[in-house]
């Protein structure tokens, strides 16, 4: 049995070290902090998260966690003066998690712990309102039977009838017995257990609680989708009660240092009068803003501590909470959760006003926040004509950006099952929990009646880039029948609908979407830092004219294409190309018709590049892209010379030829290399040479490794290449033995990760196999020859900063990875272990 080590399982917040989150957790930490600064905490303390790691390992409370806690709550009673269990002042406590990484919503909480009839009759002696103690009694049964019993609101709305018709002046003794009494009966009736009525047992109970809900399945679910460790465990803190719901100058509130949907500047939040913070939170009432539903002298004092905390964190914050009797006590602070458009407008004005160094910055934006802020939106006039007719249902409050269209789905389990067959999902809820996670997960959208932006539905809609209305308070679900009506109108589940997360707006049917500018000022000023930091040169892949300007538009250095791939976009590489091999036999007059048709395509392309180098891949017919493109078997089956780079010398010459006529044709000014794949000698390196001179030389040459030995002999293949490009994708299935296409899909990769069958994901992290063969790859780069880097899929952060490691500054990507690219590129050049974090 583990037993408390030297330093116990507790640390009061005064005396607990805010850095050390690992132990105190994210919830610890900033209280510690808070309390430290001098701010006006409840007084409390937290169980670090070794013991939670020990009870589940266990299955018990560790020895001595018990006897800690007591002690504690006899110097909590000392300090606050007040009694647990009793009067004449009782002490009612809150009991939290608090993970070292955030998962909000994800874990239990319990509040108005201790109320038992002793301590019920003197709050309301103290207080002078039993319907209040009434409330709490109720409240608390109901999230103790929830949390700790597993039965959700046993009562339901007769306890809230019940609690409703109590007088303030009424005997409290009777009040509990009869509230108490009721509450009893219905956890009977529907789980057949019982919540303690004495406060240590309660507490022990839901410590306990707290402990186990870190192996719930929301909470699982939450950390395979975020990346998070599941053996870090939660720390559980436990602090002094004070009440929103006790008068009509006390409330709880949520607010944000910046605007977590835009990043706009300025405190954004919402409070709720007469609450405590759980309705804030839970989305089951909706709120108002901060700034009209506050007392003057209370939003002064608050504005002026988050901007104080701000500063001291050099973060934007999320800071819960709660008024009593017009004083202001903050019952937590964490980093806030924010969509991706305002996490890239926070990075870049933080840089602006000198609060973070730029590598700090950018590390607080990851490349997937750049894809989705890069991500389709509406057709703008075909939103404005909806507007104008009858498809706009209902609006509500925007909790996080993006448009999308799907099917209306009203249950999670069946969102996830549409998902699962590739269906676009929206899914509307009346409000949103942490059991509806999985399809919140699976859903391109999210919709709820209620709840405002600091709600369940909008933190964890922010956290997963979804998104995300809240608050539309004309929409009625019904989950039995599956329908939602707006003003008489009704929708089945299944029809289509389109919801944009900015506006708030609802709509009837699909919209057509188009790729957004995606260089706003912020992103465009952010991007600059990392190109500027990493000093690489970044080539984006091109197909067609119009690719030319989005790319130019991302910042690109350059462009790769590909002969293969242009011709299929223009429709003549099935049947032209095709008819060629199959008729001719080998001879340069047999290709002549491919250069001129090569001419043709890539003069226009050439022409929109004008001086920027773009290098070209030879066809490649052996890939799997190949089979594809042909929609037919290998066409090395009939043409087995096809299988070597160089097996029809007069196929690389046509595309030469071509090429020179087309740089020609387009004004002379593009800087063009033919690259060939597969090449894995020095040998092969020269005859490309070879051809090169005998087309005009005016068109570069160069080369693709993909495979083991072209890599350990790249210092001799450079020997006569302009370009050496290195497949990374292609290398790394090459050394597992996989088809490269694997490296492309998630199965079945990602169950044979799960069951341990390999130490290394391939399509994320280079294998130490691999960069040995780029290693060797370095050593070849030289003067007159340009080494880079060909990346196919996704960008990997990991892998990205394994190549600028060693040494790699050239890279070529997919169009739409270039932004991603960057980013990761200027975060590799930043990682060294003593950058600061804050400019001062």
């Amino acid at each position: 049995m583990t037993v408390a080590t030297a330093r116990g399982f507790t640390l009061t917040f005064g005396a607990a070290d805010p850095a050390d989150v690992d132990w105190l957790g994210g919830k610890g930490a900033g209280l510690a902090r808070m309390t430290q600064q001098g701010l006006r905490v409840p007084p409390g303390y937290v169980i670090g998260t070794p013991a939670c790691r020990t009870y589940l390992r266990e299955k018990e409370i560790p020895s001595g966690l018990a006897e800690e806690v007591f002690a504690r709550l006899a110097d909590l009673e000392q300090t606050t003066g007040k009694a647990f269990g009793g009067g004449p002042v009782p002490l009612l406590l809150s009991v939290r998690s608090g993970a070292p990484v955030s998962m909000p919503g994800m874990m239990d909480t319990i509040l108005n712990l201790g109320l038992d009839r002793a301590a019920a009759v003197a709050l309301a002696g103290a207080t002078g309102d039993a319907r209040f103690v009434a409330d709490l009694v109720a409240r608390f049964h109901a999230m103790y039977a929830e949390t700790v019993l597993d039965a959700p609101d046993p009562g339901g709305a007769a306890i809230d009838a019940l609690v409703a018709a109590v007088a303030p002046d009424e005997e409290p003794g009777a009040v509990y017995d009869r509230i108490w009494a009721a509450c009893e009966v219905a956890l009977a009736a529907d789980v057949g257990d019982s919540v303690p009525d004495e406060p240590r047992a309660q507490l022990l109970g839901a410590i306990e609680a707290v402990f186990r809900s870190w192996n719930t399945r929301r909470a699982r679910t939450y950390r395979d989708h975020q990346g998070i460790p599941h053996d870090l465990g939660t720390a559980v803190v436990v602090q002094s009660m004070v009440f929103g719901n006790l008068s009509a100058d006390s409330g709880s509130g949520v607010v944000f240092t910046r605007d977590p949907v835009t990043g706009e500047p300025g405190l954004y939040g919402e409070y709720l009068a007469h609450s405590q913070g759980e309705d804030v939170v839970a989305g089951t009432r909706t709120p108002d803003p901060v700034a009209v539903a506050l007392a003057p002298a209370v939003l002064d004092e608050l504005r002026a501590t988050c901007a104080d905390l701000e500063r001291s964190h050099g973060d934007v914050l999320d800071i819960e909470f709660t008024v009593e009797r017009s004083a202001l006590y903050f019952l937590q602070v964490r980093s806030a959760k924010r969509t991706p458009e305002a996490a890239v407008r926070i990075a870049a004005d933080f840089v602006a006003a000198g609060a973070l160094t730029p590598a700090a910055a950018l590390a607080r934006v990851t490349a997937e926040q750049i894809r989705q802020v890069q991500r389709p939106g509406f057709d703008a006039s075909e939103v404005e004509q909806a507007r104008a007719g009858d498809r706009l249902l209902t609006t509500g409050i925007g909790a996080c950006p993006g448009q999308v269209s799907g099917k209306l789905v009203l249950d999670p389990d069946r969102a996830k099952a549409a998902a699962d067959v590739g269906e676009p999902v929206v899914l509307a809820r009346p409000v949103t929990s942490p059991a509806d996670l999985h399809g919140m997960i699976a859903a391109q959208g999210i919709i709820t009646a209620t709840g405002g932006s600091t709600s369940h539905a909008a933190v964890v809609a922010r956290a997963l880039g979804t998104a995300c209305v809240v608050g539309a308070s004309e929409i009625v679900v019904d989950e039995a029948a599956r329908t939602l009506t707006v003003r008489g109108r009704t929708l089945h589940e299944g029809a289509d609908v389109a919801l944009d997360g900015a506006s708030g707006e609802l709509f009837t049917g699909r919209f057509a979407t188009s790729t957004p500018a995606a260089a706003t000022g912020a992103l465009a000023a952010l991007l600059g830092i990392a190109a500027a930091r990493s000093g690489c040169s970044v080539l984006a892949r091109v197909t067609l004219v119009g690719d030319v300007a989005t790319a130019v538009a991302a910042g690109v250095d350059g462009f790769v294409t590909a002969v293969d791939d242009v011709l299929a976009a223009t429709g003549h590489l099935d049947g032209l190309v095709q008819n060629l091999l199959d008729s001719g036999d080998g001879a340069a007059s047999d290709f002549q018709q491919i250069a001129a048709l090569v001419a043709a395509e890539f003069t226009p392309l050439l022409a929109a590049a004008g001086d920027a180098e773009i290098g070209v891949r030879a066809i490649d017919l052996v890939a799997d892209e190949a089979r594809e493109l042909l929609q037919q078997t290998a066409v090395t089956t009939r043409h087995p010379a096809l299988a070597v780079p160089l097996g029809r010398p007069a196929l690389v010459a046509a595309q030469l030829r071509g090429l020179a006529q087309a740089v020609a044709d387009s004004g002379g000014r593009a800087r063009v290399h033919l690259a060939v794949r597969h090449v894995s000698d020095a040998a092969e390196a020269s005859e490309l040479r070879k051809l090169s001179a005998e087309a005009g030389g005016t068109v570069g040459v160069g080369t693709y490794l993909t495979s083991p030995r072209g890599a350990l002999g790249a210092a001799g293949i450079a020997a006569t290449s302009d370009v050496v490009w290195v497949e990374v994708r292609a290398l790394q299935a090459a050394v597992f033995g996989l088809p490269a296409r694997q490296l492309l899909t998630a199965e079945p990769l990602d169950g044979y990760l799960r069951r341990g069958m390999l130490s290394c994901d391939p399509r994320t992290t280079i294998d130490p196999s691999v960069h040995d063969l780029l290693t060797a790859v370095a050593r070849a780069q030289r003067p007159g020859c340009e080494v880079g880097m060909r990346l196919s899929g996704s960008v990997s952060q990991d892998a990205a900063a394994q190549l600028y490691e060693l040494g790699f500054r050239r890279f070529a990507v997919d169009l739409a990875e270039t932004r991603p690219l960057v980013l990761a590129l200027g975060k590799a050049a930043s990682a060294t272990p003593t950058t600061p974090t804050r400019a001062d």
